[in-house]
């Protein structure tokens, strides 16, 4: 270690923290920490080796501190971040990038050097008179070629104690890589707080992830989605790290669906928000490996996927008894559990939108004391609990965790869906016929209506590649190639699929039952080992009658129509012709740089459409087709 940099660690961490340190190797994580310890000038550290006692310590001091209270539940504790302090702040959210650099107008950014010299002047000082915590992890399993290892300094509890039970340890890690490490870094403070313990300077607010360093600076939040860095914001990290080694971020669920005599067949799913990636991560009867980021990696002629984390930070509205069993099991047994932003009842019970049961008449919510009928200052009634309320838990505590999630090989993907919020257009099942053709039309022309009840108006089609474009550090015309030449030298690519869990008929009523998902999954565990045949339609492979009047009655114990069948997978000519008119739209002047193959593709498919209008009219229905 560097003589000017030891003495200066020596003094500020004292003998036990700096012991800690000093086993650790790497001059370049010892420049780093000094760097932002002189700059921010705590007047504690912690430092911690992922034992026992300092994971307590972490722990205890959330509860002390006041950023975390318990819960009536053992294990259990709640955490308030200020009212205007409940989302990704994305306005102040960016990459930075060298001037003249640009990523393309659908991808926040901010001059690098004008935006380094902001953050800095942000924190100077930021953390005089508080204890600050450095804590090592791994992102993806120890001791595999898919981990990354992640150093964070930050002044929350809050933080520190989150991500101890979102990320693997990563201490021993950083001991045995030494020099090799190859970290990401990441600076949090919550600045100023209040009498609640919430942040004060919101109009300070930053969230900027310096690419060319590694660095993730956030500042005055608490909200997990900007300051729990090696989430989302490491997203940004991976994807450009990914984009130079030959490999995969994705915003992917990870699961397995179980299948004949035993066998477990394991999926990624890209669903944007309010899509139903959660409640397909749980699906009843199958297991779960992640639900929500994945690293792919191509190995021996597969594509092998792990889960970057090993908890959930999930939203807990409308989760109840009935369709989320394995959830609400969990979060009402002892445990380490973080609740955010729902309502607490005056005997320490939480109570969240949705929930079984009464609303309490009143209780503490993020906006303080709260009661039946609280309106906010546009005289709106305030719910007991925030929309984007959350839960932060370990997925050792789930009864339906797959054995797969610490495997340091990652677990084969057999196949890679898509989904998004669409009332009119797509079926709720559809295979690719290959790699390419689902890459584009699935995955790079994904979209997703907005809902009244979250922005105000209903319908309007958000477009979202692969469901990835608020992580994106690299332009999307060179991130959709990356995703088309990932299958370059795989002998049996995944199949690809769309799912769409939002059709709806005439009357405007959804076509299909929250359940009815179980069994598109089932169809595409068979098909994807070739034990189901398909119908082709101009967009897509879909599933035989037969088939699926079967899997309703083996899984759900449903009948299942041969009427109910052809409403839902009818080809929609018309809609489906405008969708390629916007998603082309899009691509031509949006973005730069998408690649040829993608408008040969999308013509090939409107030619395929239009030949079937001229043959069937504008509905047709499968058995046309057959």
């Amino acid at each position: 270690m560097d003589a000017k940099i030891s003495d200066f660690l020596q003094k500020r961490l004292g003998d036990q923290g700096y012991a800690k340190l000093a086993k650790i190797d790497n001059p370049d994580l010892h420049a780093f920490i000094a760097r932002y310890l002189e700059h921010c000038n705590p007047d504690k550290i912690f430092v911690s080796a992922d034992t026992p006692e300092d994971l307590n310590y972490i722990r205890e001091t959330a509860i002390t501190n006041g950023e975390e209270r318990k819960l009536a539940v053992q294990g259990h504790t709640i955490h308030f971040d200020n009212a205007g302090d409940q989302g990704r702040d994305k306005k102040n959210t960016g990459i930075l990038v060298p001037k003249g650099v640009e990523l393309g107008d659908m991808i926040e950014t901010k001059e690098r050097d004008s935006a380094l010299v902001d953050i800095h002047d942000v924190l100077k000082d930021i953390m005089k008179g508080k204890e600050v915590f450095i804590c090592f992890f791994t992102l993806g399993p120890a001791n595999s070629d898919f981990s990354i290892p992640s150093v964070q300094i930050t002044d929350s509890s809050y933080v520190a104690h989150s991500e101890t039970i979102l990320y693997r340890p990563g201490y021993n890690e950083f001991v045995k890589q030494g020099r090799n490490a190859k970290f990401f870094k990441f600076v949090h403070s919550q600045g100023e707080l209040d009498e609640r313990k919430t942040c004060k300077n919101l109009d300070k607010r930053r969230i900027f992830i310096d690419l060319e360093e590694n660095i993730v600076y956030s500042a005055n939040t608490q909200y997990g989605g900007n300051t729990i860095g090696l989430k989302k914001l490491a997203m940004r990290l991976a994807i450009k790290r990914g984009s130079e080694q030959g490999w995969l971020t994705e915003h992917m669920l990870v699961m397995g669906i179980h299948g004949p005599k035993n066998r477990v067949t394991y999926f990624t799913g890209a669903f944007p928000s309010l899509c139903g990636k959660t409640s397909t991560a749980m699906l009843e009867g199958e297991t779960i490996v992640g639900d929500d980021i994945a690293y792919l990696r191509k190995k021996d002629g597969q594509v092998r996927a792990v889960n970057v984390e090993k908890g959930m930070f999930g939203i807990i509205q409308g989760i109840n008894s009935k369709d989320d069993p394995s959830q609400w099991k969990a979060i009402h047994t002892p445990g380490e559990i973080i609740f955010s932003n729902v309502l607490v009842t005056p005997e320490k019970s939480v109570h969240w939108i949705g929930k079984d049961g009464e609303v309490p008449p009143r209780g503490e919510n993020h906006t303080g004391e709260w009661f039946k009928g609280k309106k906010d200052k546009n005289d709106k009634e305030i719910p007991p609990s925030h929309p984007n309320a959350r839960f932060t838990i370990a997925l050792k505590q789930f009864d339906n965790l797959d054995s797969a999630l610490d495997d340091p090989k990652g677990v084969v993907v057999a196949g890679m869906v898509y989904g998004g919020r669409d009332s009119d257009t797509s079926v709720p099942v559809e295979e690719s016929f290959d790699w390419v053709h689902g890459i584009i039309t699935k995955g790079a022309a994904l979209e997703s209506e907005t809902t009244a009840a979250t922005l105000g108006k209903e319908g309007v089609r958000s477009f979202n590649p692969m469901s990835n474009i608020d992580f994106l550090p690299i332009p999307i015309g060179q991130y959709i190639k990356i995703n088309l030449d990932f299958a370059e030298g795989i002998q049996k690519p995944p199949h690809i699929y769309g799912v769409n869990y939002f059709l709806k008929g005439k009357d405007g009523n959804f076509l299909n039952e929250k359940t009815d998902k179980r069994v598109w999954y089932k169809w595409m565990e068979l098909r994807s080992h070739n034990e189901v045949e398909a119908i082709d339609t101009p967009t897509g492979r879909i599933p035989k009658y037969d088939d699926l009047k079967r899997l309703f009655k083996e899984v759900l114990n449903k009948d299942y129509t041969a009427d109910e069948y052809n409403e839902q997978f009818k080809t929609r000519i018309s809609e489906n012709l405008a969708k390629i008119d916007r998603i082309k739209e899009i691509y031509e002047t949006k973005v730069k740089g998408a690649p040829e193959v993608l408008f040969d593709v999308l013509e090939k498919q409107r030619a395929r459409l239009l030949e079937a209008q001229k043959k069937h009219g504008d509905y047709i229905t499968p058995d046309k087709l057959a």
